[in-house]
């Protein structure tokens, strides 16, 4: 840095002839007091001498930050016997210092010192930061086994907190988590792999609630079930403040502890029922290695609604070859190609008057299904993938006319407000990886911007083409119907 300014060329000279003097008078004056040129006592209250690391030492207050860069400058180009040392103090504190050193060797050597204490210092910031993820590390270096209920989701989310962004496609999702929790069971699994407990599933659901009451009648209902076939296999006892009591229930449901603790509760009298003695296991022994629970480890319902099961160990897709196809398909396989995103419409319409005003002028089978994404957007999917390309021209061209047509056309309830907004699959992932982060998927779309709308549709001549098909032919009728 050039002290280029008069003001800094005298400043570097007074603090250079400053640490002169102390150097050379650190053996002549005995009572450890500074006498400074003109004995200003404003540099009195700026240096005062103490000793870090058994070494005497000027402490710097007092200065503006220009004015210890020059100090730092002066002490490297004149002062080789001389150390400028940055110490970290609590919260935002930092005390400077210039320590007088015997040589290079020790000038180095304290260096060394005072960085290793930084590196600790950090070091307690970070620990104390990591929290949690002290236990999940824990978990994965002991390789314990992990107990979930329908947990895909749940261990998407410890994956993303605590190891790392989460990947782009299940397969590598998969063989990631494989890595850091090599033992994973889903209790939802293990209901559907035993006969028993899979006709009696028939009767309720396979809900975390309903299995636990199924399960657990003593703790969850607080009585005794009347179904011999379904009386607890293990005793569980539950110890709340020094109280311990086998029938305790805190009716804390989607809580998240005691949702963990009914999973343990119907994890323990599932493995029961599949025949596995918990009284035989030795300390030492590793319940994941158990021959009746291994075939169902690191088992995992992708999508529960499509019956979708992925393999932790090997990553594969599979529904049929592992034998829980039992259950029929209570929903439409999700085909991404097929689904409209549509946000930011009036909030009194609902699922059925959003499909009705589609169906209106696609087709009365044309919507397969609607998901609410949340209360300001829904997922669309049409039974053909050209209706979503479709769709989309078709409401930029009602936005863009003003005559009776737009005004009377079926999908007028829909873009009333001037708000309406719609996309397709590939632009909702676009706006969902955005660094933004809103509650409300409209606020998210909103927070993204324009770019979005580029990906609408891929080619003007392509959307004339499709316009003239889709708006010009068909909405004759649909106009004509409306008139009706």
């Amino acid at each position: 840095m050039p002290v280029v300014k008069m003001a800094d060329t005298l400043f570097t000279e007074r603090m250079k002839n400053i640490f002169t003097e102390w150097r050379d008078g650190l053996l002549r004056n005995s009572n450890g007091e500074l006498q400074l040129q003109g004995n200003s006592n404003d540099s009195q209250q700026q240096l005062r001498i103490i000793f870090f690391k058994m070494r005497p030492a000027l402490s710097l207050s007092g200065f503006t930050s220009h004015q210890l860069r020059l100090i730092h400058l002066v002490i490297r180009r004149h002062f080789q016997d001389l150390a400028y040392v940055q110490i970290n103090g609590e919260k935002t504190c930092q005390q400077r210092l210039v320590v007088r050193t015997d040589s290079k060797d020790d000038r180095e050597l304290l260096m060394k010192e005072v960085k290793d204490e930084h590196c600790r210092q950090a070091e307690v910031k970070v620990q104390a930061a990591v929290g949690f993820r002290h236990v999940i590390d824990l978990l994965s270096s002991e390789q314990k086994l992990i107990v979930g209920h329908n947990c895909f989701l749940d261990i998407a989310h410890i994956y993303s907190k605590f190891v790392g962004p989460l990947p782009s496609t299940a397969e590598e999702f998969v063989s990631s988590v494989n890595k850091c929790f090599p033992y994973v069971v889903d209790t939802k699994m293990l209901l559907n792999a035993n006969n028993v407990l899979q006709q009696r599933m028939k009767k309720s659901q396979t809900s975390l609630s309903s299995a636990f009451a199924m399960l657990c009648p003593q703790i969850a209902l607080g009585k005794k079930s009347t179904d011999l076939a379904f009386q607890s296999c293990v005793k569980v006892e539950v110890q709340v403040d020094d109280l311990r009591s086998s029938n305790w229930n805190s009716g804390a449901k989607h809580e998240a502890g005691y949702d963990a603790f009914m999973t343990g509760c119907v994890f323990a009298q599932t493995c029961s029922h599949l025949g596995i003695d918990f009284q035989s296991f030795l300390p030492s022994e590793h319940l994941a290695h158990n021959e009746k629970l291994q075939k169902h480890i690191n088992l995992l319902y992708l999508s529960w609604s499509n019956r979708d099961i992925i393999d932790l160990t090997s990553g594969k897709k599979n529904a049929v070859s592992l034998g829980y196809t039992n259950h029929k398909k209570r929903y439409p396989e999700i085909l991404f190609e097929n689904i409209a995103l549509i946000w930011g419409f009036p909030s009194k319409l609902k699922a059925r008057d959003i499909r009705e005003c589609i169906s209106k002028v696609f087709g009365p089978t044309s919507v397969t299904s609607i998901y609410h994404l949340d209360e300001t957007a829904v997922f669309v999917q049409f039974n053909k993938e050209k209706f979503v390309s479709e769709f989309l021209i078709l409401k930029e061209t009602l936005e863009r006319s003003d005559g009776p047509v737009s005004v009377l056309h079926p999908l007028a309830g829909l873009l009333e407000g001037g708000n309406t907004q719609a996309a397709n699959y590939e632009t909702y992932k676009d706006i969902c990886s955005s660094p933004s982060s809103k509650i409300l998927f409209a606020d998210q779309a909103d927070a993204v911007g324009t770019k979005w709308k580029n990906k609408l549709i891929e080619s003007k001549a392509a959307m004339e083409s499709l316009e003239r098909e889709s708006f010009g032919e068909k909405n004759e009728v649909n106009t004509a119907f409306v008139f009706c």
